[in-house]
């Protein structure tokens, strides 16, 4: 077998805990006395409908041209815009129109807005114009566009996230943008909801690292320098686990799971200087996020400290009365998100939140001393932006734009994601001589490999797509030569199309690559009710099965689509989720061993479409009918050689308060080839007056190893990594045994009298 890995290799990655790594101090200062002193002085010049107007927040439709605003080609209406802006003050436009604009378009837009801001309005307050750039500035044409979180965080890799984070920011800001809606913060335990692939994975503590770190990317220290922005975590807090797995419906949880399982991620990204927060559409035990003090006001901006400003999601203050129908009239539903603490209304198609509030201060529903308070917050990440100095385009970005070292990055977080979950007889990598069938409905998509929010907001438009970026057809076609590659469709992706000729093809070839998966979809129209593969898809790779060549399967999918009925006949799989643009080069290059897999799985893939558990399930779920038995485990990926670990050990075995625990263990490449390898420490609190998971992760290290190479590799586990979420809903520490797992080995230590008090 050839070398395997062409890629740089990456520097070993250590996270220790989430205690001091993830809670320190904030790299904003939102309370800096020059930025102190200059909102107070704006805010003293300011009337109530100035005020109330930077609160509100409309898509820009609304001041563009045609009937609807979505004239094509796109347009401003310079009437529209002057009157959002001189005459109700608009604090916030957001979004594209049908499609993403070109980098001269955006040029022209964010020029023309902050003209009429800045040259036209009495207080030259500039606009603040948010996107979602989710996988990269996916609404600027030829923009560099990563794997989606949910294969992102497969890599275990934070340097990639912290480097996605600055290639998106880089490219923003090319575009003239400063505010990104992203990180998804939410965590995938719903393998059913129709935004799990928005989410780093089912894991507190992987969750918070990849967030923390795309953060740090994307922020740096200072978010008004040239390449940098601030990020909206989403959606606070709960959207993530519907009862009914379908999206924008209720989640029923207690507090205490809510802190367990849903709030770290949030407190980690605050803590880290995250500077704006979007709300949970959803509700939560029968309370709406958007109406939701104590979440949005004593948790977030009380217990959390978050000094930032709270912007509600798509027209879902509007909802609290149309929907939810817990305010009684559209102004009350206003009144009720304002004083829960929503500080920006997205509208987004008109102007009645401006009209609403106005109307609810001077009826005095609303005290002015909220008003000030919300616009404080607005005026402070304008100035920390720099936006107030300059507003404009930086023109000159246009020559990073797209670069070639933003690619490589690209393409090497794309390798990284691929999982491979089987491989028989070790027949990949394939060899570059074999005669090849590609197969399945996903083979020849561009949008199977990054669904929604590209390009258009439900990513489906394939006739948008970059010419330039191939397929996994054009990839292999490519790699070894389209003499040796045949293509029949098989199915569409939900019905039959050729799968006898698939068939037949397949009888001629020496190995059958069959893509199978999900089309693109976002939010909503994503709902599903069977996690299992479509029967067309799950039909053609077994009738390929059949005739007795081996089969490579490929899942392109947002969520894992159950596929157990084929997993015993497949001879390889390569779980890629959504890779991203560079998707299809990333798979040729496992497929044929240019790249050596090195993906581990962020979630638990389910064997069956029911009965879904975690893998730190408690051990109440550990019985005949319920025990962990998934297709694939959490924290599992195969790669092209071995590795082998040894020599684990505490530096204590019994520790106090306040002290931490050194963990060492040696990982050693076993096999042939060079590879990567994710050291991965579960740890177990064996007794709790709480009932505690079997096993938690709680650091993670990825290593490359040259074949025959050892290396040891060191955690520390510090108190907040033995905390948990008590009877009171506090976090506390309790003594008591503990037990260390990496690999089939295992080791324990005591901690001989915890406070009982919080950690944080």
């Amino acid at each position: 077998m050839k070398e395997i890995m062409k890629t740089t290799p990456c520097r070993s990655i250590l996270i220790a805990t989430l205690g001091l790594a993830f809670l320190g101090s904030s790299p904003l200062d939102p309370q800096s006395a020059s930025t102190e002193q200059k909102v107070k002085s704006l805010l003293a010049q300011m009337t109530l409908e100035e005020k109330v107007g930077q609160m509100t927040q409309v898509t820009i439709d609304v001041v563009s041209a045609g009937s609807d605003g979505r004239q094509e080609p796109h347009a401003l209406d310079m009437k529209k815009l002057e009157h959002a802006i001189i005459d109700r003050h608009l604090g916030s436009l957001i979004n594209v129109g049908p499609q993403a604009y070109t980098l001269e378009h955006w040029y022209e837009v964010i020029t023309a807005i902050q003209d009429v801001a800045t040259q036209k309005t009495r207080l030259k307050i500039p606009i603040l114009y948010g996107i979602d750039a989710i996988h990269g500035v996916n609404y600027t044409h030829g923009g560099t566009l990563f794997p989606q979180a949910i294969a992102l965080a497969s890599t275990w890799n934070i340097d990639l996230a912290k480097r996605e984070g600055e290639i998106t920011a880089c490219e923003m800001r090319a575009s003239g943008i400063p505010w990104n809606f992203y990180p998804v913060l939410d965590i995938g335990r719903q393998p059913l909801w129709a935004r799990f692939w928005e989410t780093y994975g089912e894991d507190v503590f992987l969750a918070t690292a990849m967030g923390r770190m795309y953060i740090e990317g994307h922020q740096g220290a200072d978010i008004s320098a040239p390449t940098k922005g601030a990020t909206c975590l989403k959606h606070y807090v709960g959207y993530s686990f519907p009862l009914n797995g379908k999206d924008r419906t209720p989640a029923w949880m207690s507090e205490r799971t809510l802190r367990e399982y849903f709030l770290p991620m949030f407190e980690a990204a605050v803590a880290a200087g995250a500077p704006t927060v979007m709300v949970n559409s959803s509700e939560i035990d029968g309370i709406p996020g958007h109406a939701n003090y104590h979440l949005l006001t004593e948790v977030l901006k009380g217990e959390m400290k978050f000094n930032g400003f709270v912007v509600s999601d798509w027209e879902d203050i509007r909802r609290l009365y149309t929907r939810d129908r817990v305010a009684t009239s559209p102004k009350d539903a206003v009144r009720m998100a304002v004083m829960a603490g929503i500080d920006m209304s997205m509208v987004p198609l008109d102007f009645s939140f401006y009209d609403l509030l106005l109307e609810c201060v001077k009826d005095g529903v609303v005290p002015m001393s909220r008003i000030n308070d919300a616009v404080s917050r607005i005026l402070t990440v304008k100035y920390q932006l720099g936006i107030f100095e300059n507003p404009y385009p930086d023109k000159t970005l246009k020559a990073q734009f797209a670069g070639k070292e933003f690619a490589q990055a690209n393409l090497d977080a794309a390798r990284e994601c691929i999982t491979m979950t089987k491989n028989d007889k070790g027949l990949l990598p394939l060899a570059k001589t074999m005669k090849v069938l590609v197969t399945g409905p996903t083979a020849t998509s561009l949008s199977a490999m990054n669904s929604g929010w590209t390009i258009t907001w439900q990513g489906d438009r394939e006739d948008l797509y970059p010419k330039d970026k191939p397929t996994v057809l054009q990839a292999i076609q490519k790699e070894i030569g389209p003499a040796n590659v045949t293509y029949v469709p098989g199915t569409t992706l939900s019905v039959p199309i050729d799968i006898p000729a698939a068939v037949e093809a397949a009888k001629k070839a020496d190995v059958a690559v069959v893509c199978l998966g999900e089309g693109a979809y976002c939010e909503t129209p994503g709902n599903i009710n069977d996690l299992t593969l479509n029967k067309a898809q799950l039909d053609l790779a077994s009738a390929i099965a059949r005739t007795g060549k081996p089969v490579v399967v490929v899942m392109l999918e947002g969520r894992p689509r159950v596929i157990n009925s084929i997993v015993g006949d497949a001879s390889a799989i390569l779980v890629a989720m959504l890779p991203g643009m560079e998707g299809g080069r990333a798979l040729a290059d496992v497929l044929f061993g240019d790249a050596n897999p090195s993906g581990k799985l962020a979630f638990t893939y389910p064997r069956h479409p029911s009965g879904f558990t975690t893998y730190d399930y408690k051990p109440l779920e550990f019985a005949d009918i319920n025990s962990y038995d998934p297709q694939w485990a959490f924290g599992f990926g195969l790669s092209y050689t071995t590795f082998a670990y040894s020599d684990l050990s505490v530096s204590k075995k019994s520790i106090t308060n306040d002290d931490s625990v050194g963990v060492s263990v040696k990982v050693k490449n076993t096999g042939k080839v060079a590879g990567k390898e994710v050291v991965q420490l579960y740890l177990c609190d064996m007794y709790g007056s709480v009932s505690r998971p079997n096993k938690q992760i709680k650091g993670f290290a990825k290593v490359m190893l040259q074949p025959g190479e050892e290396r040891q590799v060191d955690f520390v586990l510090r108190q907040h990594d033995l905390s948990f979420i008590g009877v009171a809903n506090k976090r506390i520490v309790e003594p008591g045994s503990f037990k260390i797992m990496i690999d089939k080995l295992s080791t324990e230590f005591v901690l001989e009298n915890g406070s009982g008090k919080g950690t944080n």
